[in-house]
């Protein structure tokens, strides 16, 4: 059964985070569907795409390297995930760069990535900004990246793939008035958003309020747990974060996803970029972060 919320018992029962966390939510097909991220595994897809189906998650987000194993037999892939009752959720396609002379290339490379994710049989097409290197930012380069996003979202819209940009730390991207900015430069009908509660924290954000103003922009989520600083961090602790399993973190999960219910409805995919403790495999992750959703939020998975 897929993960799903309840809107009647939210809001016949909740009446904040806490009220939220003491029931379970009742099973109404449909909102809330939960996936898991690849980048754990760092390129060894084979095994991620067992390890993720035997945790029990539906879904599945996959890096470029997936194209380079699979590229010119797509079928494979999508055979392996059809066995492992998996969906491709999407494909992280990599960086875009406002640079012009590399803006052909990055078309072209997105472009195949999202046939890519079309043969597969996939769902989106994720891509991450880079900010420039050796000079200050300017107004013009949120405008120039919205310009070149909502070109290659038009591209993989005629393949059926929709595009979402996903803002990041040390991006363009990284604190809620760029994004606001680089949103406001792109075609809202080519360009979607992929919130990572993470990243949006971190660039300090406020979380409930981004999935209130984006709601209409969300392509699909990015659920992932931030622990800062780091401890034993000193000097400046601004920067200092590292990404954690889900429950053992800042994030305010219970109010991320009491501020989804209503307001979306599709695929929430947990993220890891790498495990916080060498002890411990991706898939000790995974099931880390599977058991809060299912023990402590009260999800089927």
């Amino acid at each position: 059964m897929s993960p799903t919320i309840s809107r009647r018992g939210f809001l016949a029962g909740a009446v904040g985070a806490a009220a939220w966390l003491s029931r379970p939510l009742a099973a109404s097909p449909g909102d809330i569907k939960f996936g898991y991220a690849a980048i754990t595994w760092d390129g060894n897809d084979r095994q991620a795409i067992d390890d993720v189906a035997s945790v029990g998650f539906r879904g599945i987000q996959l890096r470029a390297p997936a194209v380079k194993e699979f590229g010119d037999r797509p079928a494979a892939l999508r055979e392996l995930l059809v066995k492992r009752r998996l969906t491709m959720v999407a494909l992280s396609s990599g960086n875009v760069r406002i640079d012009p002379a590399v803006e052909k290339q990055d078309a072209e490379i997105h472009t195949r990535h999202a046939k890519f994710v079309r043969d597969v049989g996939g769902l989106h097409l994720q891509l991450i900004d880079e900010r420039p290197k050796g000079r200050p930012v300017v107004p013009a380069d949120y405008k120039r990246l919205g310009t070149v996003m909502t070109e290659l979202g038009k591209r993989t819209a005629d393949l059926g793939i929709p595009l979402g940009y996903h803002h990041h730390m040390n991006s363009l991207g990284e604190r809620p008035e760029e994004i606001d900015a680089i949103l406001e430069a792109t075609d809202h009908r080519y360009v979607k958003l992929v919130l990572d509660v993470a990243h949006y924290q971190m660039g300090g954000g406020d979380l409930v309020k981004a999935i209130r103003e984006y709601a209409d922009r969300l392509l699909f989520m990015h659920i992932k747990d931030l622990e800062t600083p780091i401890p034993g961090t000193t000097g400046d602790v601004s920067r200092s974060y590292r990404f954690v399993e889900l429950g053992r973190g800042q994030v305010d999960l219970p109010a991320v996803f009491a501020a989804l219910e209503g307001r979306f409805q599709g695929w929430a995919v947990v993220e890891l970029d790498r495990v916080p403790d060498n002890a411990r495999t991706p898939k000790d992750s995974a099931i880390i972060s599977r058991e809060y959703l299912q023990r402590t939020l009260h999800f089927t998975i």
